[in-house]
């Protein structure tokens, strides 16, 4: 049984709260732009590029070639078709790819260096993964570019803070100078959310009380990831409303 579950780990990321990273973006862009039958071809895109990225990753940061040949291989091949067709839709999304491709060296290099959770990369892939409204958004047909941007701005926001507040669960738990900087950070975005929708104030004060409780308590890293997700779920219930 563990023989098969650590085959499987070299096909699936452990990383539960990266799944919401993966999902809220697309979320975002369609609650601006409406559903087309060509988001669906772009998400599961999206989602064997980031399934495809792992083993990639894993190959770079542990050079096991036999290990992560085999995943690697499989995802390439998923991927081929899936890009075609979003590129047949909209050969400009070639663009985006490609810059993708170029973002791609920072986590590659900080996977060779085995320091992937530096923060640095962890606010790159943020990035990244909030980027991912503006091609939902343009698949549309109809852009609208400021939603879009202010989604972006808060899709960066709110994950950099999850950022700070899981080193502070997880690799930071005993740096007391991570607690408060990721306190402040929270506070910081209540202020901010007053300043640009007072109902923004609501989502972004649990934040603020996930980062100053939750660091007290004794939870399991599956369970910090599980619930990374419901406060996901809890962002785009938000932007659902305020929009």
């Amino acid at each position: 049984m563990d023989r098969r579950l650590k085959k499987m780990n070299r096909y699936i990321p452990n990383q539960h709260g990266a799944w919401a990273m993966l999902v809220l973006p697309f979320l975002f862009g369609l609650s601006i732009s409406g559903g087309r039958w060509v988001h669906l071809p772009l998400f599961l895109c999206w989602l064997v590029m980031y399934l495809f990225s792992y083993p990639v990753l894993q190959w770079i940061k542990t050079g096991r070639k036999d290990s992560y040949l085999r995943p690697a291989a499989l995802y390439g091949v998923l991927l081929v078709p899936l890009v075609a067709v979003v590129v047949a839709q909209q050969p400009q999304m070639l663009m985006y790819g490609a810059l993708l491709l170029i973002f791609f060296a920072v986590p590659a290099y900080y996977a060779k260096r085995r320091n992937e959770r530096a923060l640095f990369n962890d606010i790159v892939a943020i990035v990244l993964f909030s980027s991912f409204i503006y091609p939902v958004v343009y698949m549309s047909g109809t852009p609208d570019w400021i939603a879009a941007s202010k989604l972006f701005l808060l899709s960066v926001l709110y994950f950099t803070g999850t950022a700070l507040y899981v080193k502070t669960m997880i690799r930071e738990k005993k740096n007391r100078r991570y607690y408060y900087i990721s306190c402040l950070y929270h506070l910081l975005l209540v202020v901010l959310a007053a300043g640009w929708n007072v109902w923004l104030c609501i989502p972004f004060a649990v934040l603020l009380i996930r980062a100053i409780w939750l660091p007290r308590q004794k939870l399991r890293t599956m369970q910090i990831g599980i619930a990374e997700i419901r406060f996901a779920v809890m962002m785009y219930v938000s932007v659902l409303w305020i929009i």
